[in-house]
């Protein structure tokens, strides 16, 4: 393709570096107004200098992209409010044996999710959680938080859905579900140990110059925390005391029973007992006023009486204390909560059958987008309640920047310079040579840290795949797969490289009371080594 008159060249080049400044560097001094606005602002600028019009403009939104990223944000919702990401929190640190075995399950369990729930979602729900089990082992917390990002993003490279890049891929590719996961799988779970060993072998003096000693206390007080912030807490199965305040502080928490009237009976039956409790305590201790008195002046023969006098209104407060717990438990306040609590779990268990079978449903080949978003619906329809709430914790700023880096993208096409340049490399770039592939990735690599890894997949996909089409299907099958490999790795190469990667520092930065400060070159010292390494032995695992 040729290159587009000069005027169209230039004003394309230029609203298409505005988009890339702000979308990699969302607060800069003299336009603070961050990513969605900046795509946003990119598009509308290569509509008005006329690089593209309305109607080509309104064509470059990829609604499919669009519905798909829509759905999966929305079952993710869904799962977190059904405690998915709670247990998968605990299971990194159940049983631990020591930080480089944390370390390892934070890189397995941030990979394994993030291939299921996407890689940012992930690492906004676990950041917090490492934190605070850093801090109840005593431990430096950045090895764990490299293991976190860097994980999460080579885990999401083995599905469609496990980062935005990918869903551009699988669309554009029309590459199944299952043709996908199970061309990337291997190179997953190598990179994720090879990963893993690197941040080992890197950290192995500061992991191991640290005791492992737990703190109950810590314990206690960092999983309050982590109910409290993160999760919503489980609904109580039982009453833990009968003391009626704690009754009454859990009559208000619980909703459902809060207004019925089971519960106004229940705290009427609360303050008769009550009552009779400091009834029988007074009389009680006039009692023993009175056999104190007589003790002075009776005999040996009074002290059977005065043994019986004290000790009958205690038998009688445990009398009456079993005769309350009997109340609470026959009541139907009880059978209210244990019905609540049954219906909770039964609604948990329906959520994640419908997650299973939203998977399954990919992996046959269904059409994703309309898989997503039908899953989406069917636990909006499950949850039986206005939807608003969990609606609203979807990311429509993030819808956003897609609809404008999809126009700005477009647009720069249309300028010509994206073809040439790959017109220039297509021949040294070829996937069906070792060199080829080598070269290819090393483009891939740096784009993706200059300009995202979002828009280097826009710009480079059809390219790639028509070059590996005109070899044979499998290679080009095989182009997007290296594309999706590279692109999603290349995100560990800096901090920058990644929105996973800003989410991990910006979360553990504004962390109350347990931030952390994880530092461009800290993560690049790292991310350099680790990146074109596990880069490298995937290539060889990609078919």
């Amino acid at each position: 393709m040729a290159l587009a008159p000069t005027q169209k060249v230039v004003l394309g080049s230029i609203a298409f570096a505005i988009f890339w400044i702000l979308a990699v560097f969302p607060a800069v001094p003299f336009l603070p107004i961050g990513r969605t606005a900046g795509s946003l602002l990119g598009a509308m600028l290569m509509v008005i200098f006329r690089v593209i019009s309305p109607d080509e403009a309104y064509a470059a939104i990829d609604l499919p992209i669009l519905g798909l990223l829509f759905g999966t944000m929305v079952v993710s919702v869904y799962l977190e409010r059904a405690d998915m990401f709670k247990y998968i929190g605990k299971l990194l640190s159940w049983k631990s044996k020591g930080p480089k075995d944390l370390l390892c399950r934070i890189c397995l369990i941030s990979a394994l999710s993030s291939a299921l729930f996407t890689n940012d979602t992930s690492c906004v729900v676990l950041t917090e959680f490492i934190l605070k089990i850093a801090k109840q082992h005593n431990l430096p917390p950045h090895p764990f938080l490299l293991a976190l990002a860097s994980s999460a993003n080579i885990g999401s490279s083995a599905t469609p859905i496990g980062n935005p890049q990918n869903l551009v891929i699988a669309v554009e590719s029309k590459i199944s579900f299952g043709d996908f996961l199970f061309g990337i799988l291997p190179a997953m779970l190598i990179g994720v140990v090879v990963n893993a060993l690197v941040l080992i072998a890197m950290y192995w003096k500061l992991l191991s110059g640290h005791k492992d000693v737990e703190d109950p206390i810590a314990e206690v007080a960092a999983e309050e925390e982590v109910n409290s912030h993160q999760f919503s807490p489980a609904t109580m199965s039982h009453y833990s005391s009968l003391n009626s305040q704690e009754l009454n502080g859990y009559l208000l928490e619980s909703s459902s029973i809060q207004n019925s009237p089971q519960a106004q009976n229940l705290r009427n039956r609360l303050v008769s007992i009550e009552s009779e409790i400091h009834r029988f305590h007074v009389g009680s201790a006039i009692n023993s006023a009175r056999n104190s008195s007589a003790s002075k002046e009776g005999t040996n023969n009074d002290l059977p009486s005065e043994t019986k006098v004290e000790t009958s209104p205690s038998k009688t407060v445990v009398e009456i204390d079993r005769t309350m717990e009997a109340h609470v438990l026959v009541s139907s306040d009880g059978k209210d909560c244990l019905s609540a609590e049954r219906k909770r779990l039964l609604w948990k268990t329906c959520v994640y059958l419908i997650t299973l079978g939203m998977l399954i449903a990919m992996l046959l080949g269904l059409n994703m987008s309309w898989t997503a978003i039908s899953a989406a619906l069917a636990l909006v329809v499950l949850d039986f309640k206005d939807a608003r709430p969990s609606l609203e914790k979807v990311s429509y700023s993030l819808l956003i920047f897609f609809c404008g880096m999809f126009i700005t993208v477009d647009g720069f096409n249309k300028t010509g310079i994206p073809s040439a340049l790959w017109e220039f490399m297509e021949p040294y770039s070829r996937v069906d040579r070792s060199s080829g592939i080598v070269i290819l990735a090393l483009v891939i690599l740096v784009l993706s840290n200059l300009a995202s890894n979002v828009p280097t997949v826009l710009l480079l996909g059809a390219r790639v795949a028509a070059s590996a089409a005109a070899i044979s299907k499998e290679d080009e099958k095989r182009a997007w797969l290296i594309l999706a490999w590279v692109s999603t790795v290349a995100g560990n190469l800096s901090l920058l490289g990644s929105a996973a990667n800003l989410i991990v520092c910006e979360q553990a930065r504004r962390a109350p009371n347990i931030s952390y400060t994880l530092t461009f070159w800290n993560h690049l010292k790292f991310g350099l080594p680790s990146t074109i390494i596990v880069t490298a032995i995937g290539l060889t695992l990609i078919r």
